[in-house]
Formats: structure tokens, C-alpha cells, sequence
């Protein structure tokens, strides 16, 4: 039987998938008023906004300086790419289908461990690899005629989140997830803002727009405070799985908001991608429940 803790672990994960893809619900909708750097700004300050007062409730005031730990920077630098590449994908390709191209980060971090730490990941691994990378690619089908250029954007954000991923290893955990999101969310609207003053010609935004930010910032720090609350509730091998919620929420999104369902060939790439990424967080699980103390010390556990 399931402990009602974990219970609770993994309705607050599917609460925070489902928050960020109504996050970015909101900015595909937005740019259609305003071109995506600006949107980009204009969700960064309403986010903020929301995510200042919480911090401070929570009494995490002093513990702001850690926005200029190097680490924390770098981590943020990592989201700064992702996010670029994201905005301008999500602004032309259906949100189901750069969510799901995305989610293939989990898997290029177990690629980058063995690289860079030399951590054994082993066959069935790299299979389960190639399988979720057979996925993204018959979700951007190349050279079909559903393809779409910037499904290249998708990888792009993938790649970006897995580097934020790999530097987040190096945050010291006594930083509290808050100040991490706070310094996140505050280097990525600097940097939209600096882009959208480089290459975009700002509107002024219509009450629609501003209203549909102020809504974003909102689920995209509810999304960030029920993932916090996910891994406190339940250990990583009962929740991670359900991260994987989020390429349903995105389909959803596309046919209920956008009227936009996708093709077969999609469909099934995303069918893959989950099951690679399912199949890694499962080995990872039995691994550590069959490692012994002593040997639980030693392993070295691959960021999902």
C-alpha cells in the first residue's frame, strides 16, 4: 500500500507539471499580442512578484545574498539558454510537441554523467537512451511534411536544461529552493530584457496580455513550490516518474486552448520518450533500493 506521504508527494508533482504547462500556456497565448522576449520580461516581473513576498513569508530573506553564489549563477545561466531556445520554439511549434522534445533532458544528463563524472550507466541505459532520442525525432519528424525548423530549438532547450541540470550537483543544499528559483527567475527576465532591447521593438501590451503574465508568474512559481514540496514529501524514485505528466498536460493544452492534436507519427515519439524516460528513473530506483549501506555511499546518483 501506498504511504499517504507519498501520496501526497505525487499529487503535488503532477499539481507543479500541470502549473508549468499552464505557465506556458499563458506565454503561447501572450505572444500573440507581443513578440516573446518582451513576454518573457513581462512574465519575469509578475513571477518576481509573486515569488518575493512568499520567500520573505517563509523567512528565507537572509538567505537571498546565495542569488550570487557562483553556482547558482551558472545553474541560472543553464536556464538562460534553455529558455531562449523554448520561448521561440513554443511561439511556432504546438506546445505538446516541444514539451515532449524537451522532456528528453533526463535522459542527455545520464549521457553527460558518463562523460563527465565517468559514471558507469550501462547497455540496457543507453538503449533506453536511443529509444527516448528515436522519440524527439519523430516528434519533429525531419523532412516530412510536419516538420518544423525549430523543433532544432526544442533539442536546443533540452540541451540547456540538462546543463542547468548538471550545475544544479553543485548548489549547496542548505540554499533553499526558493532563493535558487528567485535568482532563476530574476537572470532570466534580465537577460529577455537585455535580448528584447537588441532585437525586438516592444508593444504595449493590452489588458489581455498583462492579465495572462500576472496568471503565468503565478502557476510558473505555484509550479516551482509544488516540486519543492514533491521530493520533500516522497523520496525521488516515487515522484520523478510523474514529471513525465507533463507532455499530457501539454497535449491537452494544445486540443483544449489551441485545437491542435498531434499526428500519429507524434504521438507515438512521445509514447517513447515517456517510456525511456520511465524505464531510466525505474532502474535508478531498484539500483539504489538494492544497494547496501555501505555501497549507497559510494554510488554516485545521476540527476533526473
Amino acid at each position: 500500500m501506498i504511504h499517504s506521504s507519498s501520496l501526497r508527494g505525487i499529487a503535488c508533482m503532477l499539481l507543479a507539471t500541470a502549473a508549468f504547462v499552464a505557465n506556458d500556456t499563458g506565454m503561447k497565448l501572450a505572444m500573440d499580442d507581443a513578440p516573446p522576449l518582451q513576454v518573457l520580461v513581462m512574465r519575469g516581473i509578475a513571477a518576481i512578484a509573486w515569488c518575493l513576498p512568499l520567500l520573505l513569508a517563509l523567512g528565507h530573506g537572509r538567505a537571498l545574498a546565495h542569488v550570487f553564489n557562483r553556482w547558482v549563477l551558472l545553474r541560472c545561466l543553464g536556464e538562460v539558454f534553455a529558455i531562449y531556445f523554448f520561448i521561440f520554439a513554443l511561439r511556432n511549434m504546438a506546445i505538446g510537441d516541444i514539451t515532449a522534445i524537451a522532456q528528453t533532458t533526463p535522459l542527455i544528463v545520464l549521457l553527460a554523467a558518463s562523460i563527465i563524472w565517468g559514471e558507469r550507466i550501462g547497455r540496457l541505459r543507453l538503449v533506453l537512451v536511443g529509444i527516448g532520442i528515436a522519440g524527439a525525432i519523430l516528434v519533429a519528424q525531419p523532412g516530412s511534411a510536419a516538420a518544423s525548423p525549430y523543433a532544432l530549438l526544442g533539442f536546443g532547450t533540452a540541451l540547456g536544461a540538462a546543463v542547468r541540470d548538471i550545475v544544479s550537483r553543485k548548489v549547496d543544499a542548505a540554499i533553499p529552493a526558493l532563493v535558487v528559483t528567485f535568482a532563476t527567475l530574476l537572470t532570466v527576465m534580465v537577460a529577455a530584457a537585455l535580448g528584447m532591447a537588441a532585437i525586438e521593438t516592444p508593444v504595449v501590451p493590452s489588458a489581455r496580455t498583462l492579465e495572462l503574465m500576472a496568471v503565468a508568474g503565478l502557476f510558473l512559481v505555484a509550479g516551482h513550490f509544488f516540486i519543492f514540496y514533491a521530493f520533500r514529501l516522497a523520496p525521488p524514485r516515487v515522484v520523478s516518474p510523474f514529471s513525465y505528466a507533463s507532455t499530457i498536460w501539454a497535449v491537452l493544452s494544445g486540443l483544449v486552448v489551441f485545437g491542435v492534436m498531434a499526428n500519429a507519427l507524434a504521438l507515438t515519439g512521445m509514447a517513447l520518450i515517456l517510456a525511456a524516460g520511465l524505464g531510466v528513473i525505474m532502474l535508478e530506483g531498484r539500483n539504489r533500493q538494492g544497494a547496501t549501506p555501505a555501497q549507497d555511499g559510494k554510488t554516485k546518483i545521476i540527476s533526473s
